[in-house]
């Protein structure tokens, strides 16, 4: 097979070339999906709600708000006529949709006044368009100037679509330098890392464009999914390159070279593609489908990055290898560092400290005060800004809708009165309320009634004060449908962002145990398989799963709230990405082990292994500051910085406190592998 591949090398890097180029192309036709709704199952409540209620009515529940400034009632009028006006926007509701505004609005109910008019300020709610937010909201900012504030949900997808691509892009100018800088100084050669990073490049390419055939992307994958793929499998590029390097010095004969350095990587490459493939795979199984399409992405990214690195890198290497020969260096740093004795010493403490670490920070990476939406936009953004304006003048606004069966007047007129008493309740508008349940609604003109009832349903619409999200938004909903079930039973539906976001959180909630139980089973076969041994897939997933519990506890300790999707996906993406690590000190230390005692074997792979992990976790580090750094994205920000942090942490307890775990259980490690073959000598 090697022999085959090194002599057909021209036409296999051509036709790798041409994937290439024509999925570079093709993936600008995928299109990227910005809402996090529509990952939610069909059958969660709220979707089911919502698909209902779009068929029942022709109304759409509000996603934007715009507060303008020292207006008078007149004036707001006739703004609302401007701003239905706007392509994409629909459903303008302002005061005089709940109150004759011809009578004196002192008259009125106080508290449904100042929902939507206070001190001059007046509030709009309205719903725009999917798929026209960015030209929507482009449009209504240049019909409030900078004065006014605008907030919503379509906003959020807007920006969210306007910077993702940016970003990305963004944050490859920064990270491919630094990885090419890294790769310098732990290579010999100026040309080396062209060919690392073209190899997995192309394959990054090729997966971008295959995604023509899925349909369709989340956001969350165009911003994390490539770079991910780039950090996790440069090292199979890495290992190839090295022992090529290696066997050049053994033999005259390049192609033999090579073929040599195809099979003695083969299985550190395949063990190592193996652990991240199967972790990832287990992000395809969350019911809560933006950890699938992620997951199937970089599944399909690391199985075509180990395709890329054992047929495509061979053949351009063996074609181009005179280049590496003529951009000769010395190495900048040295590969071999004695410090394994002086690591050694620190066995005691590092497994005191992490034991002392790992119930705490198991119990506290479940408790951290999660986020199920994206956590709102910074204040020094104008996004940010004009979301705190708007609260402080109008209080927080998340509409909550309720269908209930219509034709019972006299029941949903009592619901209303105790809907309305709920403290987080600050206004309800229904037909009993507003058009008044004395006067039957058969009586009127539909113009009149279309927005509360349909054939089958009457709507209520709750104005909460509640956020988003969080205990008291969560409890509400409670509430609520507690309240809606004693009038109606089973026979009411509710929807609104906060019903979305907690049915979001009863699924991914569930996803977090099927998720992490498929990783560490998936590993830990892995692992089984590769090392023939019971005992240390348990130390290594041991080491790498305390990393992940110390990186993700970090959040509630120091009391920052935490987005759950960042939190649902790096606690597998760490697990996969980092345990390489661990395999390759474990590999390196048993082989050591068959030729000398434990202490010795230890140091020994200590001093040979350092470097190589150190440049691993270095690039996926950065890799995951960078993203944390330049995206303004609350969910890519966050695992960016987990990811960062989890690397750092990984390299960490790979080189303090695997070696002690090693050595400690040194005994039942022998007994418990098959054929260890561990030195018996004194």
């Amino acid at each position: 097979m090697t022999a085959r591949i090194l002599k057909h090398k021209k036409s296999i890097v051509t036709t790798f070339m041409i994937l290439a180029i024509a999925s570079a192309v093709v993936q600008f036709g995928v299109p990227v999906n910005h809402d996090m709704v529509d990952y939610l199952p069909d059958d969660a409540p709220s979707i089911e709600a919502t698909d209902i209620m779009d068929e029942e009515f022709d109304g759409d529940v509000a996603n934007t708000r715009v507060m303008m400034k020292d207006i008078s009632t007149q004036e707001a009028l006739t703004f609302k006529e401007d701003l239905e006006a706007v392509d994409g926007v629909s459903e303008v509701t302002w005061l005089d949709d709940v109150i004759d505004i011809r009578t004196p609005i002192e008259m009125a109910d106080t508290d449904t006044v100042e929902s939507y008019y206070e001190n001059g300020n007046a509030l709009f709610s309205f719903h725009i368009e999917e798929g026209k937010e960015v030209e929507a909201t482009d449009a209504i900012y240049e019909l409030i100037g900078d004065e006014n504030a605008m907030s919503g949900d379509a906003l959020d997808t807007a920006i969210s679509q306007e910077m993702t691509g940016q970003e990305s892009m963004n944050a490859a100018l920064i990270l491919v330098p630094i990885i090419i800088l890294i790769l310098l100084l732990s290579t010999r050669s100026w040309i080396e890392p062209v060919f690392f990073l073209t190899a997995i490049g192309v394959s990054v390419l090729i997966n971008l464009g295959t995604n023509i055939f899925i349909g369709e992307i989340s956001f969350i994958t165009q911003a994390v999914a490539p770079i991910l793929q780039l950090a996790v499998s440069l090292d199979y590029a890495i290992f190839l390159l090295h022992s090529f390097d290696d066997y050049r010095k053994e033999t005259a004969d390049p192609k033999e070279a090579m073929q040599l350095a195809m099979k003695r990587s083969f299985p550190a490459i395949a063990a190592s593609a193996s652990t991240t493939f199967f972790g990832f795979t287990a992000l395809t199984f969350m019911e809560f489908g933006l950890g699938a399409d992620l997951g199937l992405n970089l599944v399909k990214g690391i199985l075509l990055s180990f395709v890329s690195v054992m047929i495509f890198l061979p053949a351009l290497t063996l074609m181009f290898y005179k280049w590496i020969d003529k951009t000769q260096h010395k190495q900048f740093l040295p590969s071999v560092y004695k410090v394994g004795k002086y690591v050694m010493k620190l066995r005691i403490p590092a497994l005191l400290i992490v034991m002392i670490l790992i119930v705490p920070s198991f119990l506290a990476q479940s408790q951290t005060n999660f986020l199920y939406g994206t956590g709102g936009h910074p204040e020094d953004t104008r996004a940010g800004s004009d979301e705190a304006e708007i609260e402080d003048t109008f209080g927080k606004f998340t509409p909550m809708v309720l269908l209930v069966p219509n034709g019972d007047i006299a029941r949903e007129e009592e619901l209303v009165q105790e809907l309305d008493g709920l403290n987080d309740v600050k206004s309800v508008v229904s037909y009993v309320n507003t058009v008044g349940a004395g006067i039957p609604p058969e009586y009127l003109d539909d113009s009149e009634t279309e927005q509360f009832f349909s054939e089958n349903y009457s709507r209520i619409t709750l104005n909460t004060t509640t956020d988003t999200e969080g205990d008291e938004a969560f409890a509400l909903v409670d509430k609520v449908r507690a309240i809606a079930d004693d009038y109606y039973g089973d026979d009411y539906l509710a929807l609104g962002e906060s019903v979305t976001l907690y049915d979001m959180k009863d699924i991914v909630e569930q996803d977090n145990t099927v998720v992490n139980l498929l990783t560490v089973a998936a590993i830990a076969i892995v692992l089984l398989i590769t090392f023939r041994s019971i005992s240390i897939p348990v130390v290594l997933l041991l080491t790498i799963q305390s990393a992940v519990w110390i990186n993700l506890a970090v959040p509630y300790f120091t009391d920052s709230p935490l987005v759950y999707v960042g939190y649902l996906i790096i606690s597998t993406v760490q697990l996969a990405a980092t345990v390489d690590y661990a395999i390759l000190l474990t590999e390196n230390y048993t082989e050591n082990r068959k030729e000398m005692k434990a202490m010795d074997a230890i140091k020994k792979t200590i001093n040979e292994k350092v470097f190589s992990i150190g440049v691993s976790a270095s690039i996926l580090s950065s890799v995951g500051f960078i993203l944390w750094a330049t995206s303004t994205d609350p969910i890519v920000s966050s695992i960016g910085l987990l990811l960062g942090r989890g690397a750092l942490l990984a390299f960490l307890l790979v080189v303090l406190f695997l070696p002690a775990l090693l050595l400690v259980f040194d005994r039942f490690i022998e007994k418990t592998t098959w054929k260890p073959n561990f030195y018996k000598g004194k």
